[in-house]
């Protein structure tokens, strides 16, 4: 099995009355992509900081490849990248420019040609900072955490104020980098991004995990029933069709523990009755529908 990149064990946190950590214990692999869900106040941004090192005054035990993030020094540094949710660089210094001032902090950086092209600034590669738009600063923000070619990566709302195209180019960036080896810390708001690209997904709540696993099983996905939905156009064969069904106008649903035995039996009825299940179609409770219920506290 991989060695552990981080360890949390009992993690606590207060701010005076204010408990912001109460218990919180986790582990994630090298090489894994792990988001923290969860909503404003949940612990989050707090748990991050710590890993990070910029956090003191907490008690339990943090461990960060290795090390106690607060007593590492230049060489721990030099293993970690963080996409801060705001971050201040130069201005009056081009993209090429700040690249090449941060990559020359590392022993191995990456070329910082391919980081700018990966992060789709290749056109800005010459433009003051200051004339990037706020998408274009945020692929920047990714540029400087991954250019020192770190062992862990904090991504801290990396895609805030993309656009859709922009977003999913940085969710292949991100996959190219889980496929290079790299462990890939993400905090998000966006249900979507944690889908497609995390291994594992914690979710928080109230300073505690509420529920942890892949974005397919979490808070038991997978067991969770279907929804089937389609419509008619005459619904008059419907009170011999198979199911317990539901009806709104000509829109028809029913849930469903067996969704290939519930099918089964109704595409035969409507191919007995010659009848068209018009937009056909089934659907389990979504990752955002699992982070709702979690964390606004319906068990």
């Amino acid at each position: 099995m991989p060695e552990n990149a981080i360890v949390v064990e009992d993690l606590r946190k207060s701010y005076g009355d204010v408990v912001a950590l109460d218990g919180v214990s986790f582990e994630i692999k090298q090489g894994e992509v792990v988001s923290i869900l969860g909503p404003n106040g949940a612990g989050k941004t707090t748990t991050v900081e710590i890993l990070e090192g910029y956090l003191k005054g907490w008690s339990g035990k943090v461990d960060v490849l290795g090390d106690d993030p607060l007593q590492g020094g230049v060489k721990h540094r030099e293993r970690i990248g963080i996409v801060l949710q705001e971050s201040g660089v130069e201005p009056y210094m081009t993209v090429t420019e700040i690249l090449e001032q941060r990559s020359r902090w590392y022993r191995e950086p990456l070329d910082i040609k391919n980081v700018i092209e990966e992060v789709g600034l290749t056109e800005k590669s010459d433009a003051l900072i200051k004339t990037l738009s706020g998408g274009q600063r945020r692929r920047l923000d990714v540029a400087l955490a991954v250019v020192g070619n770190p062992e862990l990566i904090f991504l801290d709302e990396p895609t805030t104020g993309f656009d859709p195209s922009a977003r999913r180019h940085s969710w292949e960036l991100v996959k190219a980098l889980s496929k290079s080896g790299k462990t890939i810390l993400l905090t998000t708001h966006y249900m979507d991004e944690a889908q497609a690209l995390s291994d594992r997904v914690i979710v928080m709540a109230k300073g505690q995990i509420v529920a942890e696993g892949s974005p397919s099983e979490i808070g038991g996905r997978q067991e969770s029933d279907a929804t089937v939905t389609f419509t008619l156009s005459d619904l008059t064969h419907l009170d011999k069709a198979p199911v317990k069904y539901e009806i709104s106008g000509n829109k028809v649903s029913f849930k469903s523990s067996d969704s290939v035995r519930d099918l089964h039996a109704l595409t035969g009825w409507a191919l007995d009755h010659k009848i068209d299940l018009a937009g056909l179609e089934v659907k389990r409770p979504t990752l955002e529908d699992v982070y709702i219920h979690l964390t606004e506290g319906g068990k």
